[in-house]
Parts: C-alpha cells; sequence; structure tokens
C-alpha cells in the first residue's frame, strides 16, 4: 500500500523539534493527562511490560514508570534525538527503556506486552488496521491499547486559509472517528471504547501558528505537499483568508479535534485477524512432526 505519508519527512521534522517539542507541546501535555487517566481501567492489575509508541520525548513513560516501578517500560519513537531528550526525563532512579523504532513495524515478540500506550502518534499512519493489527500480535492476551490521535477537523480554518490561497494541500489529512473505530474492530480487538474533544488553541497571528506547528513537529508530511518554500504571495493570502476569523479578544482560532480510544486484546485462542480477516495461528506444539526411522 502507497502511504500519502513521507516518512522521512515525519522522521526529519520531529527530529529537528526535540529539543523545543516539551516548551510548545502544551495540548499534547492535555491530551496525554486525559488519555492516561483510562490506566485506571486496569484497576490492581499490574503490568510487566508497558510500551509507549510515538513516545517523543519521554513524558508519558516516565509517569508510567512512577505508576508501575517494577514494570518494564519501554519508549518507542521514531526520531533518535526524541529519544536522547526522553533520557533526561528518565533519571537513574526510575529509568525506562529507549527504542527507536516504527509503529508500523514493533520491534517486540508477540504476546509480550500487556499495555499498549500511543499519544498523538497515529495521525502518521496510513494503514491503521495495519499498526492495529500489529498492536494486537504483540499484546498479551486481555491486554490493554490505549490511543489517542487527531480528527479531521484539526487545524480546518489553517487548511481553508491555505486552500484560498494555494492549490497544493498544506495540512495532512486525519482519519474519522469511525474510520479509527472500524479499523480496530477489523484487527480483532475487543469492547473498543472512542471518545472525541475538541480544542480551541488560539493565535495572535499566522506566524506564531507555523511556529508553534514546527516547535512539536506538526509539519505538512503529506507526499503530495509543495516540494518548495511557500512564497510570500501565497503565505500572504493564506493570511488574509485567516484574517476574517479573528475574534473579539483579537486572536486568530486553531480547531484540534482528538479522538481517544481504549481496546482490549481477546483471550488467548482467538484468531490474529488483518483487515477483517482471521489469520490461523497455531503453536508449534500443535503441529504433527513426521520423523524418519532409520
Amino acid at each position: 500500500m502507497t502511504s500519502s505519508f513521507d516518512p522521512h519527512h515525519v522522521r526529519r521534522a520531529f527530529s529537528r523539534a526535540a529539543s523545543s517539542y516539551d516548551a510548545a507541546a502544551a495540548l499534547q501535555r492535555e491530551v496525554e493527562k486525559r488519555l492516561l487517566e483510562s490506566l485506571d481501567y486496569l484497576e490492581n492489575r499490574q503490568p510487566q511490560v508497558v510500551l509507549d509508541v510515538g513516545s517523543g520525548t519521554g513524558h508519558a513513560s516516565a509517569l508510567m514508570k512512577k505508576r508501575w516501578p517494577k514494570a518494564q517500560v519501554i519508549a518507542l519513537d521514531l526520531a533518535q534525538p526524541m529519544l536522547r531528550e526522553a533520557k533526561k526525563q528518565a533519571g537513574w532512579w526510575k529509568p525506562f527503556s529507549r527504542v527507536c523504532g516504527d509503529a508500523q513495524a514493533l520491534p517486540v515478540l508477540d504476546q509480550s506486552v500487556d499495555v499498549i500506550f500511543s499519544n498523538l502518534c497515529l495521525q502518521w499512519v496510513e494503514d491503521l488496521p495495519a499498526v492495529f493489527a500489529g498492536f494486537r500480535r504483540a499484546l498479551k492476551p486481555g491486554g490493554l491499547l490505549l490511543v489517542s490521535t487527531f480528527g479531521p477537523e484539526t487545524l480546518i480554518e489553517l487548511r481553508d486559509a491555505f486552500a484560498a490561497a494555494d492549490d497544493v494541500p498544506h495540512v495532512s489529512r486525519f482519519a474519522p472517528i469511525a474510520q479509527f473505530g472500524d479499523a480496530l474492530m477489523m484487527s480483532g480487538f475487543r469492547d473498543p471504547v472512542l471518545d472525541r474533544d475538541l480544542f480551541t488553541l488560539t493565535y495572535d497571528d499566522l506566524t506564531a501558528l507555523m511556529r508553534e506547528l514546527q516547535a512539536i513537529g506538526a509539519t505538512n508530511a503529506r507526499q503530495d505537499r509543495r516540494h518548495t518554500l511557500t512564497g510570500r504571495g501565497r503565505f500572504d493570502a493564506a493570511r488574509a483568508a485567516y484574517e476574517p476569523l479573528r475574534r473579539e479578544d483579537g486572536k486568530l482560532p486553531s480547531s484540534w479535534e482528538v479522538i481517544y480510544a481504549h481496546a482490549w486484546a481477546p483471550e488467548g485462542g482467538a484468531p490474529i485477524r488483518e483487515r477483517g480477516h482471521d489469520v490461523a495461528t497455531v503453536p508449534v506444539s500443535a503441529i504433527p512432526i513426521r520423523r524418519k526411522t532409520t
């Protein structure tokens, strides 16, 4: 499947944003806080292995290590500079593991993880059913999946403003909540629960918004984006198209739709599902071996 995202651009953008990310990531921290509250669904269960997919600077990894000191907490991120920043979060007293890897190819054994936590990472993934199938393979039977992502109303004002100035898209496409839920079901997760928040952030001007997006690595990663710098004429036209939205307090609004989901890996024996189809799995011990006698 050909992705509409440029994975090399995503890695470069987040690598460049590693040092500025925490100072600019107020929304990401709020979403992380709300997603972490869903860990209470585990009640008194003590996970042995926790995987933070798209961990960024490791803020959530550190909090989960504090919550479960005896657990192995693994911070997984595509950008090596983010993981270097995450080392500062860990500290020598509650260290967690840091692994450079891709959400689309988890470097863990099947059925080895108790909790997969992924905050605002999957909006950069094209093939959600395939990613969720990989998550399900990694989770132990009955394991918990907690994820958040951006929905299609995210940056809608910015998208419309640049659409008035340029025929090339400037904002990435984000999957709607129904597509997100369908992908979970297709992958065989049970009891999925989805929720949605719509945040409105405000900025002094378009330049301030663009600078913040760059600081958190949330740049346009579409394959069909303009690969040259946006000229002054196009930027001025987008700024003029955005201006009528200015509020009474003098600020420009920016919408951010956040989709949350939690779901459970089925109990042992259930077949893996990929794209809605069962994939049979047979333990090695159940495979008859024909031995020759000599």
